[in-house]
């Protein structure tokens, strides 16, 4: 993982600013949705939408000609 440098303080509602820079390295605008999830102790945060087309996992995505296909169904189609 990639460090960013960015220290952020949760205010008394629980909410974090998103940096402009990390927002747009992952494309992400305002009214986008965000999936949130634990990984051990890390909060790992992804654009909502970005699921497997073939097998719907958000693990691994890649794009492929406008839609998503995970690493796994990329094999299987090329075996």
């Amino acid at each position: 993982m990639k460090a960013t440098g960015f220290v952020k303080k949760l205010d008394e509602l629980g909410r974090i600013v998103i940096p402009k820079e990390v927002r747009k390295a992952i494309g992400v605008d305002h009214n986008d949705f965000l999936q949130f999830y634990l990984d051990g102790e890390s909060i790992v945060m992804k654009k909502f939408g970005e699921c497997c087309a073939l097998c719907g996992s958000y693990d691994d995505v890649v794009p492929f000609k406008k839609k998503y296909i995970c690493e796994e169904c990329l094999k299987e189609l090329k075996g």
